[in-house]
């Protein structure tokens, strides 16, 4: 048990990142500077790396799951003197083609860091590691593998493809969640510096519609139009929105036929589709399900297949009870926290779906995320990365 008030812990946390700040930035250069966008295997195996090794220095047993094409995921697991257990993601991927950190490596500038994935999500993914190395700071604890950590089980995993729907570790985070107590991701702050206790969930489908050609100016009758049937089904498919609350149906690609004297065989639609609760993503899939099994165009045919599925992030009563007590950690830091609820789907889609309370957006301020001025706030990095800390300590155990 700490003999200290919640206030004068949480003061030396905050001196504990503080000192520690240069050596953030350095990291945090030196993460940008890595050409690590998804598909670049060896770069964001070069940015794991360095992850294990920071994970290792702080005690941590580490695993590295391998994929044939895509990076490894880092798997780090902290073992302490606490009774519950927590689950920490960051990912070491960014939306960046190689040749970026040539263009544009990082710097700071005006109070804000700039460069490729500075904030989407290497804040973040630091914060992690730094609340971890002011957590120690404070020696809690005095047995077991890491003395200072109030956890009887910590995993921290970063994993190298959450920018296209985390396929290779998604399996690897529902294996660590099943245990978990709660979980944190490190995605960054909203620009205004909410933290996220809700997304929705997407499911990405593709749907396939074969016709029969014919000569479209000489026997048009014969054929049967898989593009006109596209039409019709965009059409329906649009019609669903606004039918449940928060549900969203987007057709965004549609791609068929060869030329346009020929009636099109083939058509392909791509569909997104969002949704706040459970129930109401269901239902909306059955709908357009059965879109998909009636045809206005006669003898055509069609499939349906779901390629990417995450379930909401929905506010439940543990999640809400963790944005609380972030919320009051930190007004005891003397700034304001919102949560709020958001529209993309992270990690913590796949945790919260699992029914761990999550809370997500928990890494510094920073906005423009997959975009030339993507930016992080250097101001916000001590108090954010603080916050961690704080907020991982009281989950523990309620500071006093």
């Amino acid at each position: 048990m700490l003999d200290v008030t919640a206030d004068a812990v949480i003061q030396r946390l905050r001196s504990a990142v503080e000192g520690n700040l240069p050596d953030y930035l350095a990291d945090l250069e030196r993460l940008v500077n890595i050409e690590c966008g998804t598909y670049n295997k060896a770069g964001v195996d070069q940015v794991g790396r360095w992850v294990a090794a920071q994970l290792r220095e702080l005690g941590a047993e580490v695993t590295i799951e391998p994929h044939d094409t895509l990076g490894a995921t880092v798997v780090g697991v902290l073992e302490g003197s606490g009774a519950r257990n927590a689950l920490l993601i960051g990912h070491l991927d960014t939306v960046f083609p190689d040749g970026t950190v040539a263009e544009r490596p990082f710097v700071i500038e005006d109070g804000r860091a700039y460069g490729p994935g500075v904030d989407d999500m290497k804040g973040g993914l630091l914060g992690g590691l730094y609340a971890l190395r002011a957590l120690r700071g404070l020696s809690l604890g005095s047995s077991g593998k890491a003395d200072w950590l109030p956890y009887r089980r910590l995993v921290f995993i970063a994993n190298p493809d959450e920018e296209i729907g985390s396929p290779s570790s998604t399996p690897i985070i529902r294996h660590h969640a099943r245990d978990a107590d709660l979980a944190l991701v490190l995605e960054s702050a909203r620009e205004n510096g909410d933290i996220v206790s809700a997304r929705k969930g997407i499911s990405d489908f593709t749907l396939r519609i074969t016709g029969r050609a014919a000569h479209a100016g000489v026997e048009p009758e014969k054929g049967r139009s898989a593009t006109l049937e596209a039409a019709h089904k965009a059409v329906a498919i649009a019609a669903l929105n606004g039918r449940w609350p928060g549900v969203t149906v987007n057709v965004g690609v549609i791609r068929g036929g060869t030329r346009a004297n020929v009636v099109a065989e083939k058509c392909e639609m791509e569909i997104d589709m969002r949704a706040v609760t459970r129930s109401d993503m269901e239902e909306a899939a059955a709908a357009i399900r059965g879109i998909c099994q009636e045809s206005t165009v006669p003898d055509v045919t069609c499939a349906l297949e779901r390629r990417h599925h995450w379930l909401p992030m929905e506010k439940t009563p543990g999640t809400a009870a963790l944005a609380e007590l972030a919320i009051d950690l930190a007004a005891r830091m003397d700034f304001e926290l919102r949560d709020a609820a958001t529209g993309g789907a992270s990690d913590a889609n796949t945790t919260s779906g699992l029914g761990v309370p999550t809370l997500d957006g928990l890494g510094p301020i920073g906005g423009a995320d997959h975009a030339p001025g993507e930016y992080l706030e250097v101001d916000s990095i001590v108090p954010r990365t603080t916050l961690v800390a704080a907020l991982l300590l009281s989950a523990a155990e309620p500071l006093r």
